[in-house]
């Protein structure tokens, strides 16, 4: 394995499906560290799924090169596998199988344990892994259940626990918490942050749920097969979203006047809209002296930014 800070590099992706017009991915680089948390962002049919889809050996690309731990995806695929966790959007379950029955063959498929026709017949430390991981994500009274009873949510926590129980490197994360209650949700996401920090296991998330990409430290948003935007989320929002002061008041003329007067930049409308970037948002307030009706401070979130990006990208077109 060659000695690399970046456990994840990415070098002019392309993939082009057969019998279609279109490049689903195109001509796309980037790198993830050890470590990182790494967020895959873009619309429907932008080459999200794709993009994790070739990256965890599991569809072929057209061009490029692709390193995952070190390893070659398409000559040491194997090597890949051992080394990735992966949670796809569709399950992937035997529902003839209990829940115990899924996981176990997995790990043995994954050469963690030999082969043993029951649970109880289990090392005691595969006992005791996948007990706690049911535990957290609240299905361990379920655990010996036949998947075919299960709910969705349900089947997305058995997953879950699947992909975590050889302590992957790299967990692969599409959708994750699709179909999660809110409660299964924040547990997940406590439990992957505790992993991370302890294994220092690398995470690289797709998700529609933004506000769970922004403790990311690295976002990539693609379109159309293309990146359109890579930063920080702090970085992404700081250069397309401003952060500004809405107030209202029954004395518009006034307060516009003082507005002025401050040399403050604002528009008008149900609210004044007031542009408080780099300044002392409590210093503004103070210097007001028109009696409000109302305040916000709008502190620009990753999913602002995220739809400023895409209204800017459907405008060039």
């Amino acid at each position: 394995m060659s000695i690399s800070n970046n456990i994840i590099e990415v070098k002019n992706l392309t993939k082009k499906y057969k019998k279609s017009d279109k490049v689903a991915v195109n001509n796309i680089s980037f790198s993830v560290k050890v470590g990182e948390f790494f967020a895959l962002l873009g619309p429907n049919g932008a080459g999200k799924t794709t993009t994790i889809s070739i990256l965890t050996t599991t569809l072929s690309k057209t061009s490029g090169t692709i390193k995952i731990a070190g390893f070659d995806s398409e000559v040491e695929s194997g090597k890949v596998r051992q080394n990735i966790g992966v949670i796809f959007q569709n399950p992937s379950l035997d529902l003839n199988l209990t829940a115990e029955e899924n996981i176990r063959f997995h790990a043995i498929l994954y050469g963690l344990y030999s082969f043993a026709p029951s649970y109880s017949l289990m090392p005691v430390e595969y006992k005791e892994k996948i007990i706690k991981l049911a535990t957290i994500l609240e299905i361990e009274k379920d655990i010996f259940k036949p998947v075919k009873s299960f709910s969705g949510g349900m089947k997305r926590k058995l997953e879950i626990i699947r992909s975590l129980m050889h302590d992957p490197k790299i967990l692969f994360l599409d959708e994750p918490t699709s179909g999660l209650d809110p409660l299964s949700r924040k547990n997940l996401w406590k439990y992957l942050e505790k992993v991370r920090k302890e294994n220092k296991t690398t995470i690289f998330l797709t998700t529609h749920y933004l506000e769970e990409a922004e403790q990311a430290d690295n976002v990539v948003v693609v379109s159309s097969g293309r990146i359109i935007a890579t930063g920080s989320p702090k970085k992404i929002k700081d250069d397309l979203i401003q952060e500004y002061l809405l107030v209202k008041t029954n004395q518009k003329n006034k307060l516009e006047t003082e507005l002025k007067n401050l040399s403050l930049t604002y528009e008008t409308g149900d609210y004044f809209k007031i542009d408080v970037e780099g300044k002392n948002v409590h210093k503004i307030i103070k210097n007001i002296n028109t009696p409000l009706t109302e305040i916000k401070v709008h502190i620009p979130t990753l999913e602002d930014a995220y739809l400023e990006i895409l209204n800017r990208q459907t405008q060039e077109k």
